[in-house]
């Protein structure tokens, strides 16, 4: 069986409302023979990450760019999994009150240098959550778990 690791900061009922979406199409009906394990950023390891077979990152935009619970993930995970990790599927979600692009490159460059493959585009959301966001998390999930099926 194939497991979908879902790393997320999450601070805010707005952060939670996207989580919940991620979630939610990861685990939809269609979608069988995926494991979907969720951790927090501060509480993943790197066993975590060798252990999947796909991520889905989830993070607030803080000051310009990803939340320090994601960065310390990643600065936890990256030498031990540089290796071992390369080419697997990854997608993200950030959310941010007006502005995530410092987030987005951050996430973007270190993915690249681990040597993950993005499965699907980001969804980015700025302010609150609406329908049009949720649902496009739920189909990030679900993009993302649908590539691992057998």
């Amino acid at each position: 069986m194939a497991t979908l690791l879902i790393v997320h900061h999450t601070p805010s009922p707005n952060c939670q409302a996207l989580l919940e979406a991620v979630v939610s199409g990861a685990t939809t009906d269609g979608i069988e023979g995926v494991r979907v394990v969720r951790r927090a950023a501060l509480s993943a390891t790197a066993s975590d990450v060798l252990a999947a077979d796909g991520y889905l990152l989830g993070t607030p935009a803080n000051l310009g760019y990803m939340s320090g619970a994601l960065k310390h993930f990643f600065d936890q995970v990256y030498y031990p999994c540089l290796d071992g990790t390369k080419g697997r599927p990854f997608g993200y979600y950030v959310h941010g009150g007006n502005d995530v692009t410092g987030a987005v490159r951050g996430i973007e460059t270190i993915t690249t240098g681990l040597g993950w493959r993005r499965a699907t585009g980001a969804v980015t959301v700025t302010g609150e959550p609406g329908r049009a966001d949720t649902e496009a998390c739920r189909e990030l999930g679900a993009t993302v778990a649908a590539g691992l099926m057998d």
